[in-house]
């Protein structure tokens, strides 16, 4: 079923989970759309099973915090995270039997942003130390690091081809995961005009498109190929310069955000114009929001965890339509992800 605009206006409160006591900080969905897993400021981590519609799972990491979750390459039921109290190393964890597969330390500073190869074992890892980190999750060494010169939050392409860093809120920086260490194949600078910082990159699963998230009013979507500025959204809450997620919806074709009075905004990536204003009831700001790679739900979140789902679609399945997606970014990041050789340079 296609996501529209008036599809998208029929989103209602689905689900409201009260297990948190603080922020939740970061939501991630399996691949398959079938679980999804939270972290949260009070150490805690929560596992749904969406298919049920309950929490299956909560663990703690009362030590070390927990921060920027990711679901492992394929796995439901393993994850990485950042630290946000003790240090700044990454954790591998078994969500099964709450126990540390492996750690990965190395950062001197706050991991910024985690994100995880969608095509194998790989994760990249930015931190205010001013590096960028490529890791195994099969080993605990650093495979390799990059100093992007500033302070960097980075994401993978959709096809685990490239990566790209946003260095010190000016500009984005494309690097092959193959020559990383031959630097940048392109830079393209995209300041927005106001004070705010990057807080956060995503690609769109055609591959087309990147996202800024910033702490400020607006966030902003450039052409991936290019560089060039294609829209800039605002016009939604953020006067106490919260960092808020915003996400893309699996076909490409809007970006979705919340904002300190909990709403969620969303707008199309081809027209730049707001399509829906939907109204979750969230009792703070919604600090990450995520749609479900597989189903016609997403999911937002403050110190509750509020699912939406479509009115009118309450089980639909997007796999069919996203396999059309995943085609079209094969070709289109073969086409970037070629090494400097290749490019002819």
């Amino acid at each position: 079923m296609k996501i529209t605009d008036s599809l998208l206006r029929s989103f209602k409160v689905a689900r409201t989970y009260r297990l948190n006591s603080e922020k939740v900080n970061c939501v991630d969905y399996s691949s398959n759309g079938e679980h999804a897993v939270s972290s949260s400021n009070d150490d805690c981590i929560v596992l749904y099973d969406i298919q049920e519609g309950k929490p299956s799972s909560t663990l703690y990491s009362k030590k070390y915090g927990v921060d920027l979750i990711r679901f492992t390459h394929g796995e439901a039921h393993t994850v990485i995270f950042s630290s946000n109290k003790l240090d700044d190393t990454i954790r591998y964890l078994s969500l099964t039997d709450n126990k540390f597969i492996r750690y990965f330390p190395g950062h001197t500073a706050r991991v910024t942003a985690l994100s995880m190869s969608p095509v194998d074992e790989t994760f990249i890892s930015s931190s205010l130390d001013k590096t960028i980190r490529i890791w195994d999750l099969r080993s605990p060494n650093c495979q390799g690091l990059t100093d992007p010169l500033g302070k960097p939050v980075c994401s993978f392409d959709p096809d685990g081809l490239v990566f790209a860093a946003g260095v010190e809120s000016q500009a984005i920086k494309l690097y092959d995961i193959r020559a990383f260490d031959k630097g940048p194949f392109a830079c393209f600078e995209a300041r927005l005009n106001r004070v705010c910082d990057w807080t956060g990159l995503k690609f769109s699963n055609d591959g087309k498109l990147i996202l800024i998230c910033t702490n400020g009013g607006a966030v902003r979507i450039l052409n991936a190929f290019s560089g060039s500025v294609l829209h800039t959204f605002s016009g939604y809450n953020n006067s106490k310069g919260i960092s808020l997620e915003a996400s893309f919806t699996p076909d490409s074709q809007f970006v979705m955000i919340g904002s300190e009075d909990g709403r969620v905004h969303v707008w199309s990536t081809e027209s730049g114009m707001k399509v829906a204003v939907l109204d979750g009831k969230h009792p703070g700001s919604i600090n990450t929001l995520q749609f479900n790679p597989r189903y016609m739900t997403f999911a937002s979140a403050c110190t509750n965890m509020i699912v939406f789902q479509a009115l009118r679609s309450s089980r639909v399945i997007l796999q069919p339509f996203m396999s059309l997606v995943r085609v079209a970014a094969s070709v289109c990041h073969r086409r970037r992800g070629r090494s400097p050789a290749e490019r002819g340079h």
